[in-house]
């Protein structure tokens, strides 16, 4: 058997990245949280996700209790899996749980960076900071729902380069993720209202839209510009988004994903 091993810390990405990743790859298994995934599928395992504390989370993910452990050893036999892709938040993880699970050394070592971008990977740690959101790398009606049913929503599609979808995922929010950081939808709107306002080619905003959803994060923007129109209106324009960008990772350590500028007309400032 291939043992590959895609390691980083918590809230990076790395299940989000791991149907895709293993698809390229051809790797057809993930052991991910305490379960196993073949093909975007669910076949053995209990998560991790569902515990009461972070203590218990770490056991169940290194598959510390025997049952368990054993669930999953036999479905690795039974699907006869040739390769497969561990996820922990260090290569001392990984070894532990190849360990545990007695597949053997791990033939390579993979780690977030170099399959997710910088801007990918601030978001992704955004988003488990302000709203406590873990996903999951398998369908929403996969997920254990009774009790924990308020704390599940359906999350995205993964789909390969050439849009063959390869698998879903669901959004959760373990009762072990309590500290979350609040930030009002007005506090990025005033942000932005201020660094337009230091904008000497924009004469009046018009309208700021900022949609926030999922993974994704857009500001729409109608303005008007300021006469007489003596510059590049293009690079003007690209160095607002700069700026706009450069101000956002220094507040709150993201990139929003898309800026969009719509130019109303011109006037007299």
């Amino acid at each position: 058997m291939k043992i590959h091993s895609l390691s980083g810390p918590s809230g990076t990405g790395k299940s989000t990245s791991a149907i895709q990743f293993a698809y390229e790859n051809q790797i057809e298994a993930i052991i991910d949280d305490g379960l196993l995934i073949i093909k975007g599928q669910k076949v053995a395992g209990t998560s991790a996700k569902f515990e009461k504390n972070t203590i218990t989370a770490v056991r169940r993910a290194i598959f510390q209790e025997e049952q368990h452990k054993q669930q999953v050893m036999e479905a690795l036999i039974e699907y006869d899996v040739k390769a497969i892709l561990i996820i922990g938040t260090s290569d001392k993880m990984t070894n532990k749980i190849a360990k545990r699970l007695e597949l053997g050394p791990i033939q390579y070592f993979h780690h977030i960076e170099e399959i997710r971008s910088t801007r990918e990977i601030l978001m992704a740690k955004f988003i488990r900071t302000t709203q406590g959101k873990h996903l999951m790398p398998i369908p929403y009606k996969q997920v254990e729902q009774n009790f924990f049913k308020r704390f599940i929503s359906r999350g995205f599609d993964i789909f390969s380069k050439n849009k063959v979808k390869l698998g879903e995922t669901t959004i959760v929010q373990p009762d072990f993720h309590q500290q979350v950081i609040d930030i009002s939808k007005n506090v990025y709107v005033d942000l932005i209202k201020y660094i337009i306002s230091q904008y000497k080619v924009i004469a009046k905003i018009d309208a700021i839209h900022f949609v926030m959803k999922d993974y994704r994060q857009v500001l729409y923007l109608a303005v008007y510009l300021t006469s007489p129109v003596n510059y590049n209106v293009m690079d003007k324009m690209w160095g607002l988004q700069q700026l706009i960008c450069e101000q956002f990772l220094r507040h709150f350590e993201f990139e929003p994903s898309a800026i969009e500028i719509n130019i109303k007309g011109i006037l007299e400032k």
